[in-house]
């Protein structure tokens, strides 16, 4: 991990992160960015979480594309409020529709992508992400253009990846394909890598290729608090006290201190948290896809 933020991950980088919604945030991979003390970063998600929320406290990020930023469960993430109210950060207002059209113009390399979406709304107001057009076909309407994205870097998590990168997901996508696709680099954070033959048994599953992945790294639990549907449920009581324990600046980076900066890995961070409290996260009650037959 430490390898693949330093090297794919460079100060003033576009990056998107927390691109499957409420799950398979890759925190450790923000910690490390976090760690790795990097600064002018452009973070760029629909529902980032509290992942955000810890960039920003660290004095990492200088710009934000989202169409929320937050704390799921809890309701505010007060170091980015503290950001946008006190020190004036710059928050380009998206939705999670936009992002996803965004994105996918960015993946199919053309300028934007029309749509009705967001016609009177003032989302839109001093947004350089939407310009107005007029469709050339009958009937003649107003439209939308929403400008490409192109991250400079996507870090997802995933179930299993080879060593290649070529990695099986399942869940929820969100908005992760169209942010591989486009980006110029890619991270991919697997609970386990596991042999080749075991992503080409199910090829339908495999919804990251390799030829598009930079780097992938094996980090059991580094969507932890999130959850990873298979492996480990989203830890409430985690949300809960961050909540509580984040609410001014100096808690905040009490807070860094004792799960960030005072742990150099993501094993450090899981023996922090306790074995006890892992064994409780796992799954208890499996729901297993039928069997397929690739055989003809």
């Amino acid at each position: 991990m430490r390898d693949a933020i330093a090297e794919l991950v460079p100060d003033g980088a576009s990056v998107a992160l927390g691109l499957q919604l409420e799950q398979m945030i890759p925190f450790a991979a923000g910690h490390e960015i976090i760690r790795e003390k990097k600064r002018g970063l452009t973070l760029i998600g629909p529902i980032s979480d509290i992942l955000f929320d810890q960039l920003i406290a660290a004095g990492c990020a200088e710009k934000i594309i989202a169409a929320w930023v937050g704390n799921v469960m809890m309701g505010s993430a007060y170091n980015f409020r503290r950001a946008v109210e006190e020190e004036g950060m710059k928050v380009f207002n998206m939705t999670n529709f936009t992002i996803a059209l965004a994105l996918q113009a960015g993946a199919m390399g053309v300028p934007f992508l029309p749509t009705r979406t967001a016609l009177g709304s003032d989302l839109t107001k001093g947004n350089h992400f939407f310009y107005q057009v007029i469709s050339p076909f009958e009937p003649k309407e107003t439209l939308w253009a929403v400008r490409a994205l192109i991250p400079d870097v996507a870090i997802v998590h995933v179930q299993r990846a080879d060593r290649e990168g070529n990695a099986h997901c399942w869940g929820n996508f969100g908005v992760m394909i169209e942010a591989v696709r486009a980006a110029k680099r890619v991270i991919v954070m697997a609970e386990e890598i596991v042999e080749a033959e075991v992503i080409a048994s199910d090829p339908n599953r495999t919804v990251i290729p390799g030829f598009l992945v930079n780097a992938v790294v094996e980090c059991p639990y580094g969507a932890h608090p999130s959850p990873v549907q298979g492996c480990y449920k989203r830890d409430d009581a985690f949300f809960q006290a961050y909540h509580q324990q984040t609410k001014t600046k100096a808690d905040s980076d009490v807070w860094l201190e004792q799960w960030v900066y005072g742990v150099k890995d993501r094993p450090a961070y899981l023996t922090r948290l306790g074995q006890a409290r892992i064994e409780d996260l796992k799954v208890k009650q499996h729901a297993y896809a039928a069997q397929t037959d690739f055989g003809y």
